[in-house]
Parts: structure tokens; C-alpha cells; sequence
């Protein structure tokens, strides 16, 4: 058997480290190799690579993804790319856009034209985006068909990097797959985002800020469950194709933050409203048809199995939260 050898950007980051950690464990595919590019920025974290540190089929490269001569040689060893590296918060986009647009949109531009100087059409690149390329929308779920209408900088970046990333599909011929998926969830997740935010802070006997009206509708995902799809899609999707990843749980930031009151054992006086953040899109909702029918992906962890579980893991692991908060 032929081993791939897989560069993994951002591959120390939330999901990217999951990612590598399944592919070099117990139940990965065993005929891999795994090169993880990562910045490490303030959500990049070594640690999270600890458990597969030292393995023959690892190896770690410190750099930046927008940086040619450290893309082109590490794409040279590498004929697949799957490509997490991105700036992620909406907050930190509403406050400054540069910062998306060099990483998500030019970082993505730099692999590609690696990728095709060096494989042309023989490589893999499975591009990891988001649904809220899509926008917001009040009923129903997107298809991959509809159209983009990103409202905040950071899905506007991550737009801008989708199109690209197919444009060099129908125009070069590479074999370019594109993911969206929900808002996720899971051990390791940088506590900015809402539900390690919350717990953290709930951890320590603090208050937690709720946005606006708490309405927001979102779908989560549990890691475990997009890591599944996308090497669902790593290795049996096609070539130009997008695919929707969603968690099957849909569930207002309001009863999201009742279900965290819960596990955490505090009531609703440790809730403080504040002002809604700008453009806050309403809900998002992704069919997942397409994925399920062509490559059999289905969500498998139950919303209240894998939200104790990541309650239990930050419990349990205050010394890799706790310099970051």
C-alpha cells in the first residue's frame, strides 16, 4: 500500500489537532503521513499535538501559510492538503478584517498555486470552510447550491477562499473539495468561542454574556463527527464538489446557555445580556443530504453525550485553559 503523505495546515489549532490526532491513532487510516504548517498564533497551541509527538509518521513545521518558499517546499513532499489554517472569530473580524483577508483568502491562494505548480491535477486539496458563507436565513436549510452571502469579515474571507479554491478546480482541472460545516464543539477549543467560553468562565464562579435577545439559532457538531466527515471526504468525495457537515442539533444561544447552567449546576443569575455583537446573523442551517446519500456520513454523537463530555474535559484540564483565559 502506497503511503499518502498529508500536509495538514493549521494543524495545531481546535479542529486541525483533532484531525491529525485521529489520523495517527488507534483507529486512523495507518497508511499516512502527516506534516502539520501551523503559525502557532494565540489559538494554535502545541500541546495539542502532545499525543503524537514523537511518532515516526509526524513532523511539525512552524510557519505561515502565506509565505511561498515554506508553502512550495513543504507541498513538493506532499500530494494531499487539507487546509484548516484560518483566522476563525467573528468578534476579532468586526474589530480588524486585515488579518482575515491575508490568512484566509491570500494563505489559501499561496497553497493553491503550490499545489498546482507541483502536482498539477494529481494532488488532493480539501479546503475547510464554513456555513456562514451562506449567510442567515429564517427556515429550512442551504444546499451546496445556494448562493454565498456572507455578513460578517470573517465569512466574507472564507468565501472569498471557497471560490478560489473552486475557481482553480474548473479552470486548472485540480482536484479541489470544499467542506462546510456548523459551529463545533469538543475539548480543546480556544475559549473564545461560546461554549468553552462559558464554561470556563462558569468553571471559575463567574458570569457568563449572553447577545442580544439570545434567538440566535445555531446547529452544533461535535468534533468527533467532522472529523469523520471530512475524511469521508478526504477519501471518497469528488473531485470540484462541495459537501455540507452538519451536527443535526439545532438549539437559540438561549437554550444552549440553559443546557451549560445545567451541567455546570449554577441558574440563570449568573447570565448577564449584553449588547448584540454587529450583523449578528439569525440562524444557519445546513442540508446535509448530499454528504449522507454519496458517502454515508451521519452525525453519531448525541448534543448531550459530547456536551458533558466537554464539560468534563475542561474540569479536568484547567492548566491548558487557564494561561489562555
Amino acid at each position: 500500500m502506497t503511503r499518502q503523505n498529508i500536509l495538514v495546515t493549521g494543524g495545531a489549532g481546535f479542529i486541525g489537532s483533532h484531525y491529525v490526532r485521529t489520523l495517527l491513532g488507534p483507529d486512523g487510516p495507518g497508511d499516512v503521513r502527516v506534516t502539520v504548517l501551523d503559525k502557532l498564533t494565540y489559538a494554535g497551541n502545541p500541546a495539542n499535538l502532545d499525543p503524537v509527538r514523537g511518532r515516526p509518521e509526524f513532523s511539525f513545521v512552524q510557519g505561515d501559510v502565506c509565505d511561498p518558499r515554506t508553502v512550495g517546499e513543504l507541498v513538493a513532499e506532499h500530494d494531499q492538503i487539507v487546509h484548516f489554517a484560518a483566522e476563525s472569530h467573528v468578534d476579532r473580524s468586526i474589530a480588524g478584517a486585515g488579518a482575515f483577508v491575508h490568512t484566509n483568502v491570500l494563505g489559501t491562494q499561496v497553497l493553491l498555486d503550490a499545489m498546482l505548480r507541483q502536482h498539477g491535477t494529481d494532488g488532493t486539496f480539501v479546503h475547510i470552510s464554513t456555513d456562514e458563507v451562506y449567510g442567515s436565513l429564517d427556515v429550512g436549510s442551504w444546499p451546496e447550491t445556494d448562493p454565498l452571502r456572507p455578513n460578517s469579515p470573517y465569512a466574507a474571507s472564507k468565501a472569498s477562499g471557497d471560490l478560489l479554491a473552486l475557481a482553480h478546480h474548473r479552470t486548472h482541472g485540480m482536484d479541489i473539495r470544499v467542506t462546510r460545516c456548523a459551529n463545533n464543539y469538543g475539548p480543546h477549543q480556544f475559549p473564545e468561542k461560546v461554549i468553552p467560553l462559558f464554561l470556563t468562565r462558569l468553571l471559575d464562579g463567574r458570569k457568563v454574556p449572553l447577545y442580544g435577545d439570545g434567538e440566535n439559532i445555531r446547529d452544533w457538531l461535535h468534533l468527533d463527527d467532522h472529523i469523520q466527515a471530512i475524511e469521508l471526504v478526504r477519501t471518497r468525495g469528488r473531485a470540484g464538489e462541495i459537501y455540507n457537515i452538519g451536527g443535526g442539533t439545532e438549539l437559540s444561544n438561549k437554550e444552549l446557555t440553559d443546557r451549560l447552567l445545567t451541567v455546570c449546576g449554577y441558574g440563570w443569575d449568573r447570565v448577564e445580556y449584553v449588547e448584540d455583537r454587529k450583523g449578528h446573523d439569525r440562524r444557519y442551517s445546513v442540508d446535509c443530504s448530499k454528504i449522507t446519500a454519496e458517502l454515508g456520513y451521519r452525525p453519531r454523537k448525541p448534543f448531550e453525550t459530547g456536551l458533558l463530555e466537554t464539560y468534563a474535559w475542561y474540569r479536568d484540564n484547567r492548566a491548558w485553559w487557564e494561561p489562555l483565559t
